[in-house]
């Protein structure tokens, strides 16, 4: 009897620590597959092309042309027809329906796209998340926090278009000496953090072993310390840097220097992890962490 009493208590302390753990840190839920090999289905409707005019089925993350929908096209069609070539209007239409747990109520979501062919216009439950996003080739977002519905699923739709509006974007990505294709082409989900967070961060390490952070904060309500711990490849502490951040400001830069660092080259790829603390006073309100290597590199 008193085995299991212990035992209770220690599962009932265990999750206590994994769910503050877990508040702490960003929290990931795909509405996509993770790659190409690994794909969703969603609801999809081409509006010109290869099977379309009607909706039916398409895997995501992936390319319209390879998946049987739309045309192909070369990048020169650009420059040789002009913007009112056929293939600028094509478009692809993407319906997918997502449950989001109870308990996420206090944080902020947002709905992230890691790459979307081309310009991309977003809807929740039938509402903009915000200005049309352009260009194919990096990561955007929108917070959605308002646009949630917690009590039933939620609509997420999209609007691809193949080709930009923008006529610099079509000249910068998309008139090439290769084939031009559309569609949302790398992973979809849902990022949920804390309502104080660290919304992006970047390191500078040099090969002298100078380490330096610019890390961005979000929705701070009072003044915060921000923590980097550098640990190397045997979970070692092999240095650590601290900033304050003020309610006001958005940008605190973190700076230190390590001795003898292990350099990361082709040879060598050596890596250490930054650990990066935000803090109240003595208590943890965001952890994440970043591997990144040692290195110099002159032209």
């Amino acid at each position: 009897m008193i085995n299991s009493l212990m035992r209770i208590n220690i599962t009932i302390v265990f999750l206590i620590v994994c769910n503050n753990s877990f508040s702490q840190q960003k929290q990931i839920q795909y509405l996509s597959g993770t790659d190409n090999k690994h794909t969703i289905s969603w609801d999809f409707f081409c509006t010109g092309g290869r099977n379309s005019g009607k909706w039916t089925t398409i895997q995501v993350p992936s390319c319209w042309e390879q998946q049987g929908f739309g045309s192909y096209n070369y990048g020169r069609d650009y420059k040789t027809y002009g913007k009112n070539f056929h293939f600028a209007d094509e478009q692809g239409l993407y319906k997918y329906s997502f449950a989001i747990p109870e308990n996420w109520k206090r944080n902020q979501i947002f709905i992230v796209f890691e790459g979307s062919m081309t310009d991309t216009e977003v809807k929740i439950n039938g509402k903009s998340t915000g200005p049309i996003h352009q260009g194919a080739f990096y990561r955007f977002k929108y917070n959605i926090t308002d646009k949630i519905n917690f009590s039933a699923k939620n609509l997420l739709e999209v609007t691809v278009s193949k080709m930009s509006s923008d006529e610099s974007v079509n000249n910068a990505e998309r008139l090439a000496d290769y084939w031009i294709f559309g569609g949302i082409f790398r992973p979809v989900y849902l990022e949920v953090v804390p309502k104080q967070f660290i919304d992006h961060f970047s390191i500078d390490a040099k090969a002298d072993g100078s380490f330096a952070m610019k890390t961005y904060i979000n929705g701070l309500i009072q003044n915060a310390e921000v923590i980097a711990e550098i640990r190397d490849a045997n979970n070692k502490i092999a240095g650590t840097t601290k900033g304050i951040v003020h309610v006001k400001d958005s940008l605190v830069i973190l700076s230190t220097k390590i001795n003898d660092p292990l350099l990361w080259t082709t040879e060598t790829p050596n890596l250490y992890k930054a650990n990066i603390f935000l803090k109240v006073g003595n208590k943890i309100i965001y952890q994440t962490e970043e591997k990144f290597g040692f290195r110099t590199i002159e032209i």
